[in-house]
């Protein structure tokens, strides 16, 4: 780039010839305010559906409804401020061993269903992808268990698991899945496992359908073998479609509530999660309480969430992010250029 000399002496850069001339910042912001205004009825929108209910919920815990004693021994009915009270009491008393085994199965459930429903997604979308007769078939079949409601599937695994039903007809013994016991946790990990396994098989599928096969012949001709191509190619390639679909089931998982509570039953200690334990209180008309439990949930997939995100690297919203950074980078080499030519 050249350089002119203006009348006092000072070094300036000179405009290439032909060349564009530079944009003037009041394109930058009129852009910006463009993009604010066409983004604003969206968020309205999630402010009046996601934002609305979480301030709701969170005020709601702080305050007790029903009929209550005052200092005086006086009846007072209503709606009362109680501040931390709802949080103080889940951690204390009899409450903090219900919360404590709703917090544990909550998290035994969520580690083990969504470790063995991803080695099963990711099996089933490495079958699927290869090319054999009747593969359209099989890849229409798998969705069958995802397309189930929730309640339904639950009905026909507790017909399934009863003691006379077809798991102990296989098994030959008489084992009581439904009752309260670790055998029901084992039910309903099977059952969720059998159902949503699909939906991580079909997110990877989509991501191995986005490696080109000239990766593979390449490697092939290296002397790669099956196992070396899984490692090196297969994983690190499918690993963004493979850490959403993750994410996604261990936000669901983290709020089950449907399949243990069709499947086994409600107030059940071996099953029972921290939303099954908000509905019973929300039954039972003491909302503050049940709000508490569910800001707890809340905070607690926020947590989780952040932390899978940073330490794994899930890029939630595709390439934007790269996208941004690039043109960061490219506008901070240009802008350094442009001062050392000035300079």
């Amino acid at each position: 780039m050249a350089t002119t000399v203006d009348r006092k002496g000072k070094a300036s850069a000179a405009p290439r010839p032909g060349g564009r001339a530079a944009r003037p910042r009041k394109d930058v912001s009129g852009s910006r305010r463009l993009a604010a205004i066409l983004l604003s009825p969206t968020l309205l929108v999630l402010g009046l559906v996601v934002g609305y209910p979480v301030i709701a919920g969170f005020r709601e815990s702080l305050f007790t409804r029903g009929q209550t004693l005052d200092a005086d021994g006086f009846v007072v009915e209503g709606e009362r401020f109680v501040g931390l009270d709802n949080y103080t009491a889940i951690f204390s008393g009899d409450a903090a061993g219900t919360f404590w085994n709703a917090f544990g199965n909550t998290t035994f459930f969520t580690v083990t269903t969504v470790t063995l429903e991803t080695v099963i997604g990711v099996t089933m979308a490495l079958i699927m992808q290869w090319a054999f007769r009747g593969r359209g078939l099989v890849r229409a079949s798998v969705l069958v268990p995802w397309a189930i409601p929730t309640a339904i599937s639950g009905l026909l695994w507790r017909w399934i698991f009863q003691a006379d039903g077809a798991f102990n007809a296989v098994l030959r013994q008489q084992i009581l899945w439904t009752a309260d016991g670790f055998e029901s946790k084992l039910a309903v990990i099977i059952a969720e496992v059998w159902k949503t396994s699909p939906f991580i098989g079909l997110l990877v599928l989509a991501g191995l359908q986005m490696i080109p096969r000239d990766v593979y012949e390449a490697a092939r001709v290296d002397g790669a073998g099956a196992l070396q191509q899984f490692w090196r190619i297969t994983l690190p390639l499918v690993k963004p479609a493979l850490l959403v679909a993750v994410l996604f089931r261990m936000l669901d998982v983290l709020r089950m509530f449907d399949l243990p509570a069709v499947l086994i039953g409600v107030n059940k200690r071996s099953v029972e999660t921290l939303t099954m334990i908000s509905w019973f209180e929300a039954n039972n008309l003491r909302y503050g309480s049940a709000a508490a439990y569910a800001t707890i949930l809340f905070v607690y997939i926020a947590v989780i969430s952040y932390l899978f995100v940073k330490l794994l690297g899930a890029d939630i919203i595709g390439d934007a992010r790269q996208a941004t950074k690039g043109k960061k980078i490219r506008k901070a080499g240009k802008t350094g250029k442009a001062r050392r030519a000035s300079g």
